[in-house]
């Protein structure tokens, strides 16, 4: 029994042991649908590969970008350089090229292959200039124009000249014998400049300008300061000047009285008691601005005025005529009335001799436009009315015998005045006139201003007015140029300044340069009409006219 009750055990052990429940096969989980599970796992690893070759796609598609981004920031660094490098060598072109310009404009000499002998920087590139709007009638009717509408118009310019100057003569007489000579200013001879003087006047009636210098009374005297002879000039102030009014009895520094506290028991051997060192006299009082030394224009303006009506009224009956002031803005604009309703205008302008050249300080120039005004009533314009008069009268000698030089300025100063009636006065004047004539005298050669080569030079001189307004820069002949010849006698500090430009104020001023341009070529457009119906009609078989020179 207890061996039937082991086996009993031993079987339900072994059962137990080897039930599928607790201890199953190994492919007790695989389940009976093999080819189901292997389908799966195939469209499985096709996913994985499929996942695996869109992954390194993506990873190709990343590397392809980097490098794409490292070269471009590669060529980006490259063309930083690149621009950098073509900045650098832009910025030395720039300045090349200002060195170049600078050196050609100021110091450049070659002779020009139309001038032999003259200076190539003062007619650059006339032959090409355009001139549009202007074809100059032949030479026989610019020569019959000249003869019949300038030089007729012109022929009692002697006898103007004489009437005036006698009368002039007369009442500066009249006015030093009322100045006190110790107190009053003492006014020397005239002296008479610009056209009618350098006879190229063309404007009716004929206008005598006349400098008359004056000096202070002792112990003062005037000491000239030129402000182009300063290392720093504004550049509105080039063309001007003060004048400081000094006492001949003192020192450059002055006198140390005039500056410390004297003790009561002490005196000032130079001056004394009764005579300060910088008494308030009536002179510093009148013509000096304020509480400076400087001599003021508008002072002298005033005292000028005074003493003309003071001298007329001395002498007014000798005459059959009265005398008024012309214009108000003007000291010296004068006109001579006559009864029978007549006038003759002449100028009378208060100048100061600067040292002892032929250089002189003004307080205004009449009849001329300007652009700009001085910023003080200290500055006096200089004027190289004398200088102009001796270099057109020094060149006339070297030039042939009949010589256009003045018909040409006559002929431009007569067509600009005929336009400036039509359209109104414009920034270009006669001054601009001669002073373009005076840089073609210095640049040509004395034969090609022959009276045959009338019509060429005006041409020339039109064009040389035009290339310096498209420009806008017409240098001052004397300032800064040291191609003036050294017989002139210019001042050294006149000489070595730097270049004046008369067009400046078309640069500040874009309504007057507008202005000027449109009249300039309008009067060119009106010129070969002008000249033509002035000169009415000439047979087509005319010969060229004798033309006379004029004589300085």
């Amino acid at each position: 029994m207890a061996l039937g009750l082991f086996r009993v055990c031993l079987v339900v052990v072994t059962a137990i042991i080897n039930h599928p429940l607790l201890f199953p096969r190994e492919n007790a989980t695989v389940p009976e649908n093999e080819e189901e599970i292997i389908r799966k796992m195939q469209a499985h690893q096709e996913k994985l590969q499929l996942e695996q070759l869109r992954l390194e796609e993506e990873v190709a598609r990343l590397a392809a970008e980097r490098e794409a981004l490292e070269r471009v920031a590669e060529e980006g660094q490259q063309q930083n350089e690149t621009r950098t490098a073509w900045d650098l060598w832009s910025t030395v072109c720039v300045i090349l090229f200002l060195v170049i310009e600078v050196w050609r404009q100021d110091y450049q000499d070659g002779p020009s292959p139309e001038c032999p002998g003259g200076d190539e920087d003062e007619l650059p590139g006339l032959e090409g200039a355009p001139l549009r709007g202007l074809t100059l009638p032949n030479k026989a009717t610019l020569e019959h124009f000249y003869e019949r509408c300038i030089r007729g118009a012109t022929a009692d310019a002697a006898r103007t000249r004489e009437f005036v100057e006698g009368f002039v003569d007369d009442l500066l007489e009249a006015l030093r014998s009322l100045c006190n000579r110790d107190t009053d200013m003492e006014v020397e001879d005239f002296i008479g400049v610009d056209s009618m003087y350098e006879n190229w006047q063309v404007d009716k009636p004929l206008l005598c300008d006349l400098f008359v210098p004056f000096m202070p009374p002792e112990p003062y005297h005037f000491r000239p300061e030129l402000c182009c002879s300063r290392r720093s000039v504004p550049l509105d102030r080039q063309g001007y000047g003060q004048i400081k009014v000094v006492r001949a009895d003192e020192d450059a520094l002055g006198c140390v009285c005039g500056k410390t506290t004297l003790g009561e028991d002490m005196l000032c051997l130079l001056h004394g008691r009764d005579n300060p060192a910088r008494p308030g006299s009536e002179l510093e009082t009148l013509l000096c601005a304020g509480d400076s030394p400087y001599l003021d224009t508008l002072q002298v303006m005033k005292w000028f005025q005074t003493a003309l009506t003071r001298a007329w009224h001395r002498i007014a009956h000798k005459y059959e005529f009265d005398l008024a002031f012309g214009q108000l803005d003007s000291p010296g604009s004068l006109k001579i009335k006559f009864r029978s309703g007549k006038f003759m205008p002449f100028n009378l302008i208060p100048v100061i001799q600067c040292d002892d050249s032929d250089l002189y300080f003004v307080s205004h120039l009449p009849r001329e436009p300007s652009g700009e005004t001085p910023a003080f009533s200290t500055d006096w314009l200089l004027s190289f009315a004398v200088y102009e008069r001796h270099f057109l009268r020094m060149t006339s000698k070297a030039l042939p015998e009949g010589a256009c030089h003045l018909s040409c300025l006559q002929i431009a100063s007569f067509l600009l005045s005929k336009q400036g009636r039509l359209t109104g006065p414009s920034g270009l004047g006669n001054y601009h006139l001669k002073t373009a004539l005076l840089h073609l005298l210095l640049s040509r050669r004395p034969a090609d201003w022959k009276a045959g080569q009338l019509d060429a030079r005006l041409h020339e001189l039109l064009r040389f007015l035009e290339k310096s307004l498209l420009e806008k820069k017409l240098h001052h002949f004397f300032i800064g140029n040291r191609k003036v010849p050294d017989g002139m006698g210019l001042p050294e500090a006149v000489r070595r300044a730097e270049p004046l430009n008369l067009f400046r104020p078309f640069v500040l001023q874009r309504s007057l340069y507008q202005k000027t341009v449109d009249s300039f070529y309008e009067m060119l457009k009106n010129a070969p009409v002008l000249i033509s119906e002035y000169s009415l009609h000439i047979p087509s078989d005319h010969a060229s006219l004798p033309h006379k020179a004029a004589v300085l």
